[in-house]
């Protein structure tokens, strides 16, 4: 009976360690992303510059040599593709600005959502219909250099389930101009983005991945 009892609690505690052995901690994920992070800058060719650079050149980022500024506050790699049209965002306003996305999961390398093709999708509101059509929009209020934001209605929102707007996505409104074309020549802005989970969305968040995002930004009528 000892015996028994002996090797039943050997067996137990191989389970035991097996079981501990495939448990991955948060700082194995959070190693994991940033691992995924590095290697698809080295694949996309992407050049980081620091803050003092980034300023140094006016607050630019050189697209010829495929330069990102990495943002140490908030973990945000940044590409300022078009700086914009009209103005930026006043300080204790409220507007609805328009974006046109792609959504990728840099761990995976899959494209999650997206508005700015032509991809035909299909929801209990509007039925099956061109996701090119429809611009995400958000309610954006400035206080200071601090965003906050939520969704009003679009891909995002439908995708994800939730209105709140990832952070990463309010960084670029310190650099870029948020209006809307109105002369020859004028376009809207348009950002890269590298956003860890910590900037992210809530799946983003809770599941420990970082996205890859192109986004325009641009200020309804």
């Amino acid at each position: 009976m000892k015996q028994y009892f002996y090797s039943l609690l050997l067996v137990l505690a191989a389970l035991c360690y097996a079981s501990c052995e495939n448990t991955e901690t948060y700082a194995d994920m959070k190693e994991k992303e940033q691992d995924a992070i590095s290697r698809f800058i080295a694949v996309q060719g992407i050049q980081v510059i620091d803050e003092a650079t980034f300023k140094a050149q006016g607050c630019t980022t050189n697209n010829a040599f495929n330069q990102f500024v990495f943002l140490d506050r908030t973990g945000v790699y940044m590409q300022i593709v078009r700086p914009g049209c009209g103005s930026m965002l006043e300080d204790q306003k409220t507007v609805n600005l328009l974006c046109r996305f792609m959504e990728k999961n840099i761990l995976t390398d899959s494209v999650l959502v997206r508005n700015d093709r032509s991809t035909i999708a299909y929801s209990s509101t509007y039925g099956y219909y061109d996701t090119s059509l429809f611009l995400d929009k958000m309610n954006v209020k400035r206080n200071g250099s601090v965003f906050t934001a939520s969704f009003v209605s679009g891909m995002m929102y439908q995708y994800h389930g939730s209105a709140s707007v990832p952070a990463g996505w309010l960084v670029p409104l310190n650099y870029v101009k948020v209006g809307r074309p109105e002369n020859e020549g004028d376009e809207v802005a348009k950002v890269r983005l590298i956003v860890p989970h910590s900037q992210g969305t809530a799946d983003a968040s809770s599941s420990v991945y970082p996205c890859y995002y192109e986004i325009t930004y641009e200020r309804e009528k």
